[in-house]
């Protein structure tokens, strides 16, 4: 929101305009609910205003009659209960349809900006979310919304009062104009109290809906650290460290609390000195036979109904800083920029893999985004604030060849995925598929053409069937086809139902290679023309590994494979290696030929034969000893479907 020197000098008022158009909006999307709710709180506000009047009548022609002369007459009490019962029959309706109107439109405006909100984070570029946390994201798209639009219940009552007060101060003016006078003295003091409660409440409730996030993404955190917190026997500082933040999100909603425990009461008893003060001004009337009996209990009675409608107001003013600032917060989501533009071109038609082309590939994180958590130690910072991941890249892979693109630990092997994929959009350079700028693609032609299984296999809390498929047409055949081609089809058949097993959260119950060949299988159960495997087997057997690499080269698709490889195993099976180093293409070959004419590369393939060759030569003939730090051969398979999966260390250098 653009800076508004008013709105810093006055700041209840800026947050009272500025809740208003919340408000507004609401009304101008839902207006028929609206006016609904609207026509019940108007009938309820008027026959709660003519319960006075009928009040008054009755103490004026039944009660005080039945006390003059001991007693009264049937009629007269059958009159006064029909018009009793009337009265609140009336109410009652007016009240049900207020009521449910009003949740409706609430409920209605939550679920609408919900749906925005999420798809404003599908629309959005992965860039984007690079820079936001997911805890930070989950409380936009559910405790910010609620706020923004938790005002609306109470709207529709409020405006009944409106009517309310209005019918009621004429009808108070018209009986006795001495004793309305004194009562509309509470206004301004209610309108007071509210401006300073504005002032003061705005920034502590700004406060507050931040450290909402904060604990969200600290819980976020913990959740998807389970077995890193667990493995280390770090409950208790993990434990701790969402205290703290609990904590701190408490005190701030105390601070809060203590403002509306000063204010409500303020706005719920001004009305009652209201009726004091009129019951006392009035009983002098009565004396001087200025009023009658009547006309007092009617003005009396007025001003107690009118207690509710004035403490409406107290809730609508009070939930406004915090729905200003939640508002605030959702539309920094709906308006943020980066909308990734598409082309109206498609992948060239055609069977086999696709041609990729890369040329001058330069890509930057702003800094305090490490690429997923990979070590960018290498990379280049930049004095803009950025570090450069890539820089001049330039791949040419002809249709159908198996590529391995093989560095350390932050020379940009996963960015560049991604960017293939275009997932991102490099800062500099061009990406083409069969000679396609993929920025000319129309969008959904790249995933229809490619597929990338990423480092980490995330399994969705759903059947086999639904995590290979994800809703597409696609036949059990096609399923158990894509499930061989990936050696998952042994234990998925080993499962107690099969295609249709539950597999839980986050898949808990599989080990982590049998969510790898199902992150796999789901990737080629769509035939892509061009495969991107980051790290995608690192947890399976590799003769497993090469069975997997070996039946892509078979298929009848024989799709454009690049992996992402560590394993000299891996590396061995690919047609050609990439060689990447500090974000740029260092040299490209075969295998044997890198081996001979790279000294990088040839130091990063042969560690593991290294460390184990010296460890060797400082052992005595038959003496054992601890493999070296971080090094270790994989563990023997396992029995069942998780047979060969492995948890061997990568054999590299990080």
């Amino acid at each position: 929101m653009p800076h508004d020197s008013t709105s810093s000098r006055r700041p209840g008022q800026a947050v009272f305009r500025r809740g208003m158009y919340v408000l507004w909006v609401a009304i101008r999307t839902e207006p028929l609910v609206f006016l609904v709710a609207v026509a019940g709180a108007g009938l309820h506000a008027a026959f709660s205003v003519g319960s006075a009047s009928v009040m008054g009548g009755i103490t004026d022609r039944v009660v005080l009659p039945a006390f003059e002369h001991g007693s009264t007459t049937a009629a007269a009490l059958l009159a006064a209960g029909g018009l009793l019962l009337g009265v609140g029959l009336a109410k009652a309706v007016g009240l049900a349809f207020r009521r449910l109107f009003a949740g409706l439109m609430q409920f209605r405006m939550q679920a609408r900006f919900r749906r925005s909100v999420a798809r404003t984070y599908l629309r959005l570029p992965l860039s984007w979310h690079h820079r936001h946390a997911t805890g930070q994201l989950l409380s936009n798209a559910n405790a910010d919304v609620e706020e923004s639009w938790r005002p609306l219940a109470p709207l529709p009552m409020v405006i009944g009062s409106i009517a309310m007060l209005a019918i009621a101060a004429a009808a108070m003016v018209i009986t006795d104009p001495v004793l309305a006078l004194i009562g509309f003295v509470v206004f301004p003091v209610l309108a007071l109290a509210n401006v300073v409660f504005q002032r003061r409440v705005s920034p502590v409730a700004t406060r507050a809906q931040a450290l909402r996030a904060h604990v969200s993404e600290v819980a976020h955190e913990s959740f998807d650290g389970a077995l890193v917190v667990k493995s280390l026997g770090r409950e208790d500082t993990e434990t701790e460290r969402f205290t703290e933040a609990a904590h701190r999100l408490r005190d701030a909603q105390i601070h809060v609390g203590r403002m509306r425990a000063v204010f409500d009461p303020v706005m719920e008893n001004l009305p009652n000195f209201g009726i004091l003060a009129v019951l006392l001004v009035g009983m002098w009337r009565l004396s001087t036979g200025a009023i009658t009996p009547g006309d007092l209990v009617q003005v009396a009675y007025l001003f107690t109904l009118l207690t509710l409608p004035i403490r409406s107001f107290g809730w609508i003013l009070g939930d406004l800083p915090r729905t200003v600032v939640a508002w605030n917060r959702v539309q920094a989501v709906l308006t943020a920029q980066g909308t990734m533009p598409y082309g109206d071109r498609r992948v060239p038609e055609g069977r086999g893999g696709l041609r990729l082309t890369a040329e001058g590939i330069g890509f930057s994180y702003e800094d305090g985004y490490t690429g997923g958590g990979r070590d960018l130690s290498d990379t280049e910072h930049t004095a803009a604030g950025h570090s450069t991941v890539l820089h001049d890249v330039g791949l040419d892979i002809a249709p159908g060849r198996t590529v391995a693109l093989v560095g350390p630990t932050g020379a940009g092997k996963s960015t560049l995925t991604t960017v293939l994929m275009r997932l991102v959009d490099p800062d500099t350079g061009t990406v083409r598929l069969d000679g396609v700028d993929v920025r000319e693609l129309a969008k959904g032609e790249i995933a229809r053409a490619a597929a990338l299984v990423p480092q980490s296999a995330f399994v969705f809390e759903d059947t086999v069937r639904g995590n290979i498929t994800l809703g597409a047409g696609i036949d059990d055949a096609e399923v158990w086809a894509a499930l061989r081609l990936a050696c998952a089809d042994s234990f998925v058949a080993a499962l107690p139902e099969g295609l249709d097993t539950p597999l839980g959260e986050r898949g808990t119950s599989l080990s982590g290679g049998q969510r790898q060949r199902l992150a796999l299988a789901r990737a080629v159960v769509r035939k892509p023309r061009l495969l991107i495997l980051d790290d995608a087997t690192s947890a399976v057997d590799p003769q497993v590994e090469a069975q997997i690499l070996a039946g892509l080269r078979e298929t009848d698709l024989a799709a454009t494979v690049i992996v992402v490889a560590y394993r000299r195993a891996t590396i061995e099976l690919a047609d050609e290696v990439v060689y990447l180093e500090r974000g740029t293409v260092s040299d490209r070959g075969t295998h044997a030929e890198l081996l001979e004419r790279s000294p990088g590369y040839q130091r990063l393939v042969t560690a593991y034969e290294r460390a184990a060759a010296e460890r060797a030569a400082r052992l005595e003939p038959g003496e054992g000893g601890p493999e070296p730090h971080g090094l270790r051969p994989s563990r023997p398979a396992a029995a069942g479907g998780a047979a060969q999966d492995t948890d061997q260390t990568r054999e590299t250098v990080r």
